[in-house]
């Protein structure tokens, strides 16, 4: 199996684990709290990050078993790691919102503000995409030692 369809499956898992963790497995209260600039806000943002890991585990195993994808553990491991680190740092609301600033998309992420949700759309839109180019590179990282 080469590396490169061995990238493409643990992609697709991780997409589709992603979408399912941050829109199911994620409770409202860690949703609403999770961009609180006190220790609730990290904690409840940790929980989230943690569901959302175990989730994503839990696809690319199941994939991996299925397709009987030559994963190195290791690298898996370590890719889920980069990924959640990643997901935490952006979920915390204001450090998303000021890399939004400083690169001249803060208009954008203000999108939508005044709405019922923590976030408006434009914050979301930044949110997801800025998940799904992490996703990549943690596919990148995982298939890694396949070949």
């Amino acid at each position: 199996m080469t590396s490169a369809t061995v990238f493409t499956c643990v992609f697709i898992a991780l997409y589709v684990a992603h979408q399912v963790g941050d829109h199911w497995v994620q409770t409202h209260t860690q949703a609403c709290g999770k961009g609180a600039p006190d220790w609730r806000g990290r904690i409840l943002c940790g929980r989230h990050v943690a569901t959302l890991t175990l989730t994503k585990a839990a696809v690319v195993a199941v994939v991996a078993a299925v397709l009987s994808l030559p994963l190195n553990v290791a690298a898996v491991a370590f890719a889920l790691a980069v990924d959640a680190i990643s997901h935490y740092w952006a979920d915390r609301r204001t450090t998303l919102a000021r890399l939004a600033e400083r690169v001249g998309k803060g208009e954008f992420a203000r999108l939508g503000d005044g709405a019922a949700a923590p976030a408006g759309t434009g914050a979301y839109a930044l949110d997801q995409s800025w998940h799904v180019a992490w996703l990549l590179v943690a596919a990148l990282i995982a298939r890694l030692g396949t070949g």
